[in-house]
């Protein structure tokens, strides 16, 4: 594909408000501010219910905001139709045409556009290709599997040749292994066409494997942004560090403070922190994430619950100093003798280590 003209997206202050029978007035978006680069690949993720699908419907024009505004590459966008947007769109539930063949599917736009029968054979031609699908051009959706039926999502998206792609759920229908290799070709795609792409799901996974930065929505607000990293050692509450992957938070107290971090004594040992504005004797709970705290083979303070081998890592569930902790190891670094009822030390790997601001409770 050549000539696909990419543009930024800005949520400014959208809120999205709806009168539940029950509940009164619910916001599903509230003052939701958001930038997406041109080129970038940036997801939604939140639980259930967060209201980033209800954004994601208001940048396509599915939705009208309550107050906000949308821009597309610098033009306000707010009330025009969904149609004279030029977003390609992906649905968690494909959305195919069951009486049209997979080249017909992936032409329904183009032929909307009134183009030419040469323009739409070459251009489906290329983006059938480009997505996999040479070969199944006459095939109908009801013969095709769930990858075969998001690729030709995927395609009829793309081949109008649109600013912006939307991701709504794209891989929730789909079984596990089908749903990593479908993530690893929607991010080489989104790579290669160098296009704006805006995505949303609830797998944290899933949005660490695509993104350059996440976005998390809590409760119709956007509560952190960053790149995965970010969120993952670094979350802002413990709402985005229990969200975002697995964690042991663990109460402890600041015993020295630099500026760029300091110590901090929890589980009994001397742990070194990078955070700015510690204060010396405050409460703060450490962010551990499984594989930051490693097993020693030697008597301590800790004694191992459980020990679950998964073939390429070893799950232990420790107590220690009354916290029972998560623990992850790879199979090679875990040693056979690390059995349940052991008693072990910690070591904190440096580096690793979060810090909320104050111990909650």
């Amino acid at each position: 594909m050549t000539g696909v003209e990419t543009a930024g997206i800005r949520v400014e202050s959208v809120s999205k408000r709806y009168l539940h029978r029950v509940k009164g007035e619910i916001y599903a978006a509230r003052d939701v501010t958001l930038d997406v680069k041109p080129g970038e690949f940036l997801t939604l993720l939140g639980p259930s219910g967060c209201g980033k699908t209800t954004v994601l419907r208001i940048i396509a024009g599915f939705e009208r905001p309550d107050a906000g505004r949308v821009l597309i590459g610098g033009h306000d966008v707010s009330y025009q139709p969904a149609n004279q947007r030029n977003l390609g769109f992906v649905f968690q539930n494909y959305a195919l045409f069951p009486h049209l063949s997979v080249f017909e599917n992936v032409a329904y736009g183009l032929r909307v556009r009134m183009q030419t029968e040469e323009a739409i054979a070459r251009a489906v031609g290329e983006v059938i290709e480009l997505v996999g699908l040479t070969g199944y051009e006459r095939q109908f959706p009801n013969q095709l599997s769930g990858g075969e039926q998001q690729r030709v999502a995927l395609a009829r998206a793309i081949v109008i040749q649109p600013r912006v792609l939307l991701f709504d759920e794209p891989l929730s229908n789909l079984d596990a292994r089908l749903r990593v290799q479908m993530r690893v070709e929607i991010r080489a795609l989104q790579r290669r066409l160098s296009i704006t792409t805006l995505y949303v799901t609830h797998d944290q996974q899933e949005a660490m494997a695509v993104s350059d930065r996440i976005a998390v929505m809590e409760s119709g607000r956007i509560v952190q942004q960053g790149s995965a990293e970010d969120l993952y050692y670094r979350p802002a509450s413990e709402f985005l560090a229990n969200f975002v992957g697995r964690v042991n938070l663990v109460p402890g107290r600041v015993i020295a403070a630099d500026a760029s971090g300091g110590e901090v004594e929890a589980l009994g040992l001397r742990v070194r922190a990078v955070a700015r504005g510690l204060v010396p004797a405050s409460a703060v709970t450490l962010v551990l994430r499984p594989e930051a705290i490693e097993l020693v083979d030697a008597p301590g303070p800790a004694s191992i619950v459980s020990r679950v081998f998964l073939g390429e890592s070893v799950e232990y569930v420790v107590r220690c100093a009354g916290e029972t902790l998560q623990v992850i190891c790879s199979s090679a670094a875990a040693s056979a003798a690390l059995t349940e009822g052991r008693s072990v030390a910690l070591r904190i790997v440096a580096g690793e280590v979060g810090v909320l601001p104050e111990r909650s409770g």
